[in-house]
């Protein structure tokens, strides 16, 4: 095993969380196709990104190795950035807790635009509103 290859990485911890999501949604009733069980959707997610994570793995054996960096500060912002959503959501409300995570976290990445935030953050939003009201999930919009 090669852990200094990205690529190698990448596709083992799809792996591993695909087993672990995918154990958690076997212990829930699966139903049938016709009838959904609670763990139905959630253990196809989980064969879906298994799936996915055994092909990235036989694909790092076939192409050139991707090595394998770490960038701790990159790692500190995206932790603070769900951090912070989740204590902007508990004391303020999710919607400034999404804006908190997009406009934080985007400052792991290469290049930042506010303009692109803005846009993401208004489909995070779009996408929170659709589960409340479309799928009755009690979420703390505002």
């Amino acid at each position: 095993m090669n852990f200094s290859n990205r690529n190698f990485v990448r596709g083992l911890f799809l792996i591993v969380f695909a087993l672990v999501f995918g154990g958690a949604a076997a212990r829930y009733p699966l139903g049938t196709f016709a009838r959904f069980g609670p763990g139905l959707f959630p253990l196809l997610i989980s064969g879906c990104l298994l799936l996915i994570g055994l092909i990235t793995v036989l694909r790092s054996r076939l192409v050139a190795p991707v090595p394998l960096d770490y960038n701790f500060k990159n790692i500190l912002i995206i932790l603070v950035s769900l951090c912070g959503f989740v204590i902007v959501s508990h004391f303020l409300n999710m919607l400034l807790g999404i804006v908190f995570l997009v406009f934080c976290s985007t400052l792991a990445g290469t290049s930042y635009s506010w303009v692109r935030n803005v846009k993401i953050s208004l489909g995070l939003i779009a996408v929170a509103f659709a589960f409340k009201h479309l799928l009755g999930l009690s979420l703390p919009i505002l």
